[in-house]
């Protein structure tokens, strides 16, 4: 049975990418406005401190899972490789360790998550009159934590076989499940974000549910038995440097905006306020960068691992072409309307807050397009086996926003938070394309 899979090896370039990328922008479109929801909804009818606490957790929440994303991002790059290699017994192998070593390393993040969150929330210097409802909201959300996992697992497995439209179909039922939820639990029911977060975990174990279940019935190649385990432990240093820097890198890139959350908590809930709505914006207009550059990650890896290095360079080209178009055209439009789309989130009353997020859309927004070349980048240097590049360039990328944040916010203020972004994007894409040449990954 063949449902969904796609071999990336053959065929025409950018068609198949962008054919493959779509499903997984769409996903993660949907993923976002149903975390995007939560806010809504909240800011609306909970009120702007409400928004504020739930922006804070959601920092908080984006870091956490982008641990688990990394892990299973990593370890798709070899089910890509083995997938183009036709070694099916090898890949069934690979899922097996896999799995067992991401669902460890899983059941550890949430509980050491469960521990630390009092002082987590002490150290991002939330506000008092904030921290009651921020902890309650994020003792909900860890309950959450093992669906991720498992909706994570299984949906870059079924990516890694060319399939991006299974993890669509799930996410599609989650976001709307999620939205009916939250409507329900925080509007009639009244409770505000407690409310909010337990709408999110129920959506999340049913998207984990129904990618698991398709999984296990309709992928015969992703289904594995206990034997597998043994055979797949040769696998396992090569799976646990993919999957550990992969995590590393995705968690340092969300890390860096935690730690900025701690900087933009200090000027108070106004600007955490308008901090959290301009975040979901990103998140939405930025989003398909990131997956496309997921989707060209694993175009990589399946020619890689099937030595068509000629389309690899190909690929490239249309990559960068495409991301430039998008990036471009994305800024233009946060530019010319941020105040539409904070009001999405804030009530045109509050017209301070809007101001602020204004200014952050502006700054931050015209440069959509260098973070999109970072994460083509990203998907790049892991998928030919580099992932080590990808977390020095997250590291270049966050620590230099995290500082500049600190020093600029003293004489700019909220300000000098926004420009510390921008800044460093385009350091951490000067490196990419050094790396690029010394790794000898070319555009021709």
């Amino acid at each position: 049975m063949n449902d969904g899979q796609r071999d990336l090896t053959k065929g025409g370039i950018v068609a198949p990418i962008l054919s493959f990328a779509m499903p997984l922008i769409a996903g993660n479109m949907l993923q976002t406005l149903y975390n995007a929801a939560d806010s809504v909804i909240v800011g609306r009818f909970v009120g702007p401190d409400a928004l504020a606490a739930v922006g804070s957790a959601y920092s908080l929440m984006t870091f956490l899972t982008s641990l688990m994303i990394g892990l299973s991002m990593g370890a798709s790059v070899a089910f890509s490789r083995l997938y183009g290699r036709g070694e099916k017994e090898g890949l069934k192998a690979s899922i097996a360790i896999a799995f067992v070593l991401i669902g460890v390393i899983s059941m550890m993040i949430t509980i050491a998550a469960a521990i630390l969150l009092p002082t987590i929330i002490r150290l991002l210097s939330v506000p008092d009159e904030l921290t009651g409802m921020m902890d309650s909201y994020m003792r909900i959300i860890l309950a959450g934590l093992p669906a991720l996992f498992l909706y994570n697992f299984y949906a870059s497995a079924e990516r890694a076989v060319g399939n991006s439209g299974a993890a669509l179909m799930m996410m599609a039922l989650s976001s709307v499940m999620n939205i009916i939820l939250d409507l329900i639990f925080v509007i009639p029911l009244k409770l505000g974000v407690d409310g909010a977060a337990i709408a999110t975990v129920i959506s999340q174990y049913a998207a984990a549910a129904g990618i698991t279940l398709y999984a296990l019935i309709r992928s015969p190649l992703l289904r594995f038995r206990p034997r597998h385990v043994p055979d797949g432990m040769h696998m396992l240093p090569d799976l646990l440097s993919l999957s550990v820097l992969t995590s590393m890198q995705q968690s340092i890139m969300n890390l860096g905006i935690l730690m900025v959350q701690g900087v933009v908590n200090s000027f108070g809930s106004g600007v955490m306020a308008a901090f959290a709505a301009g975040v979901k914006i990103d998140s939405i207009a930025y989003m398909p960068l990131q997956e496309f550059g997921n989707a060209f990650s694993t175009f990589v890896a399946q020619n890689d691992g099937a030595g068509r290095k000629d389309r690899i360079r190909k690929g490239l080209k249309a990559a960068f072409i495409i991301a430039t178009i998008y990036g471009l055209l994305i800024s233009a439009v946060v530019f010319i309307i941020p105040h539409l789309l904070l009001s999405i989130f804030i009530s045109p009353e509050e017209t301070e807050i809007i101001g602020i997020g204004t200014s952050y859309l502006r700054i931050e927004g015209a440069f959509y397009i260098l973070i999109g070349y970072l994460f083509l980048f990203y998907g790049i240097f892991r998928a030919v086996s580099y992932p080590s590049v990808s977390l020095l360039l997250t590291i270049i990328s966050l620590g230099l926003r995290v500082a500049l944040a600190y020093l600029l916010s003293v004489p700019l203020g909220p300000s000098g938070i926004w420009m510390s972004i921008p800044i460093g994007w385009i350091i951490a894409d000067v490196t990419g394309l050094i790396m690029m040449r010394i790794k000898k990954v070319t555009l021709c």
